[in-house]
């Protein structure tokens, strides 16, 4: 029986890799008077919609587990973007939050952000860009 699948001499996941190294370096590129990690620019991204996270929440939002996450916080308080704290009615569940220069700064980022995608991608067709959501969609639930 033969196969309906695409032959390998062009792999999505490769291709999807290989988008991701340009993707990291451009957003680097143009965000580097930030002086933030790309770990630290995905956690403010995620958190820039001012929606306090436990860290679990975080990690799930940002592809990293909690132990890895620890440290990108850890580095994020210090310069004064977030804070951590005890949530409400649950003391041993820590609630990250932005502090005034989080905002800025997850601002500053979530604005990149939205101009290089649509340098990117805006001269893509709606139904391209709408079937690519569908394949990430598709390779997250896979992952989790």
């Amino acid at each position: 029986m033969k196969s309906e699948t695409a032959p390998l001499s062009r792999s999505a996941l490769l291709t999807l890799q290989r988008a991701t190294h340009v993707t990291l370096h451009l957003i680097a590129t143009e965000l580097v008077d930030l002086d933030l990690t790309a770990s630290e620019i995905n956690a403010l991204a995620n958190l820039a919609d001012r929606e306090g996270r436990t860290v679990s929440q975080l990690g799930a939002a940002v592809g990293a587990r909690p132990t890895t996450l620890t440290s990108v916080l850890d580095r994020l308080e210090r310069r004064g973007h977030i804070t951590r704290g005890p949530r409400a009615g649950d003391r041993r569940s820590v609630v990250i939050e932005l502090t005034d220069s989080g905002h800025a700064t997850a601002a500053v980022i979530t604005q990149t952000l939205t101009d290089l995608e649509a340098r990117t991608l805006g001269h893509l067709p709606r139904q391209a860009v709408a079937g690519f959501y569908a394949v990430l969609d598709a390779l997250t639930k896979e992952g989790s």
